[in-house]
């Protein structure tokens, strides 16, 4: 069984808390906008952490990450980017490679808002997006996901609620 902390959007901001909720996990996925360097260090420090890059990132940051992460874990194909897109307004190129080959889970961000569900219309795939956990954005609420996979099952899918957003000041 592997547990996850699902991360995204977190746009130079990471919340202490995450490390309390995501303590238990095996490991963490950040699906994006991560907006520091410093935020990549924390959490692979902290805990195996998978990441893609997404639209806010710097240069930098792109180096060191990629755009897609596909990969099988727990008898799941899993694919993980950051603009996605969702159930049935994929991103065009994204729905393009849903034509040749449909993960069993499909992870974004982007959006900033929380959602799951199944896509009905893709072999029942599971569309998975935290919402949104940094305070930039036009998200109320920072939010992440936790769940466990065990041998093609999930469970104990939770929603963890950081509270609302703190306003940036520019």
């Amino acid at each position: 069984m592997t547990t996850v902390g699902l991360i995204s959007d977190t746009h130079g901001y990471l919340d202490n808390r995450v490390f309390e909720h995501f303590k238990n996990c095996d490991e963490i996925w950040h699906a994006g906008d991560v907006g520091s360097v410093t935020i990549i260090e924390q959490l692979q420090s902290f805990k195996p952490t998978r990441f893609v890059f997404g639209n806010i990132d710097s240069k930098e940051i792109q180096w060191q990450l990629p755009e897609h992460q596909f990969f099988e874990l727990e008898g799941y194909r899993i694919w993980m980017t950051h603009i996605g897109g969702a159930p049935p307004n994929y991103n065009p190129a994204i729905k393009k490679k849903l034509k040749e080959q449909i993960p069993d889970i499909f992870v974004c961000g982007h959006s900033h808002i929380l959602r799951v569900l199944r896509d009905e219309k893709k072999n029942n795939m599971l569309y998975m997006n935290p919402g949104a956990a940094g305070n930039e954005g036009f998200h109320k609420v920072k939010t992440l996901l936790k769940f466990s996979l065990d041998n093609r099952k999930m469970s104990n899918l939770e929603v963890v609620e950081l509270g609302r957003r703190g306003l940036v000041i520019r």
